[in-house]
């Protein structure tokens, strides 16, 4: 039996994933869900494909949904180099909509990788507090549509042939990802 001080430290023990190197990693969640924060903690910037960073290279402004199309080119194509040189990458959207996440995961298998996605649940009101804390501000209405999704990527994900699939809350977020070489 546990001491109430080991009970403590084991029960606070950060979540370990495990990958092997030739893995994409998808983020996966509404906006404020600290994905990007989540990443840059863990990685370095090179592994780390952002759709923000793609629209801000395209148009100097990571807001500006009008570029979605050229966006997601850049952003598939940078993973697909990544993944064809063998590389650990980490894919960092929202991949709320389904047909997103099916061509990351199809992106996975063509270069046989490990396909792992990685789902933010993070409630509407705490992505709503921490979008208030960013530099780039999304609309609230934009983070109730993503509340939607969510709940519906939740149902629909451990269907869609994912090697692995892990759902943080607000208290995994000291979650540590080891690459297995």
């Amino acid at each position: 039996m546990y001491s109430n001080g080991e009970r403590t430290s084991l029960m606070s023990m950060p979540k370990i994933i495990k990958v092997p190197r030739r893995t994409l990693l998808v983020l996966c969640g509404p906006a404020g869900s600290g994905k990007s924060t989540f990443a840059a903690q863990r990685f370095t910037a090179t592994n780390i494909v952002s759709s923000d960073l793609c629209r801000a290279m395209i148009c100097d402004d990571e807001n500006n949904q009008q570029v979605n199309r050229d966006t997601f080119e850049l952003f598939y194509f940078i993973i697909q180099k990544r993944l064809f040189l063998g590389r650990f990458t980490v894919a960092d959207s929202t991949a709320l909509q389904s047909d997103a996440r099916r061509k990351l995961r199809d992106l996975s298998r063509r270069f046989g990788y490990l396909g792992c996605l990685l789902i933010f649940n993070i409630p509407p009101e705490v992505c709503l507090e921490r979008n208030k804390a960013r530099h780039r501000l999304v609309e609230e209405q934009v983070i109730a549509h993503h509340a939607g999704l969510l709940e519906r990527t939740l149902l629909d994900a451990p269907y869609e042939g994912w090697e692995q699939v892990h759902v943080l809350g607000e208290q995994d977020m000291d979650t540590r990802v080891e690459i297995e070489l």
